[in-house]
C-alpha cells in the first residue's frame, strides 16, 4: 500500500488531478476532519474530481511530506506534514503569498489495488 499512497501524494503535491484520481477505486470516500470533526465527506471518484479540480487552485504550491507510515489491520495511517502557499485571497482575511504550515494525519485504505477510503485529519 505504501507505494500506492506515494503516487497519490506525489500527484497530490504535483497538482495532477488526473493522475491522483488514477490511484482511486471508483468508490473512494474521502472524508476531512478539523479537531476531530467531520468537515467534508465525498462518496465516489466523481465527487472527489470535482472537489479537486475545484480547489487546485487554493494552494500556488502546496505539499505533504510523510513523517511516519504504519499498517494496521488493513489500513495505513500516516503522519503528515503539509505546508502551503495561498494562490488566492479568501473571504476570512488570508490573503494570496501566505504561507501555512501543519502537522496532520491521514488514514487509507485499499480495495482492487486502489485507495477506496482516505482521511485527512487536522488539529
Amino acid at each position: 500500500m505504501r507505494q500506492l499512497i506515494d503516487r497519490y501524494l506525489a500527484a497530490y503535491n504535483a497538482k495532477d488531478v488526473d493522475a491522483m484520481l488514477a490511484t482511486m477505486h471508483r468508490d473512494v470516500v474521502f472524508e476531512n476532519y478539523t479537531a476531530g470533526n467531520l468537515s467534508l465527506r465525498t462518496l465516489g471518484i466523481d465527487e472527489l474530481r470535482h472537489l479537486a479540480e475545484s480547489s487546485r487552485h487554493l494552494f500556488s504550491a502546496r505539499r505533504q511530506t510523510v513523517t511516519e507510515y504504519r499498517e494496521f489491520e488493513g489500513a495505513a495511517y500516516v503522519n503528515i506534514f503539509f505546508e502551503g502557499t495561498f494562490g488566492i485571497d479568501l473571504p476570512n482575511g488570508i490573503r494570496a503569498g501566505q504561507s501555512m504550515a501543519l502537522n496532520g494525519r491521514s488514514e487509507f485504505r485499499e480495495r482492487d489495488g486502489l485507495l477506496i477510503y482516505i482521511a485527512d485529519h487536522s488539529d
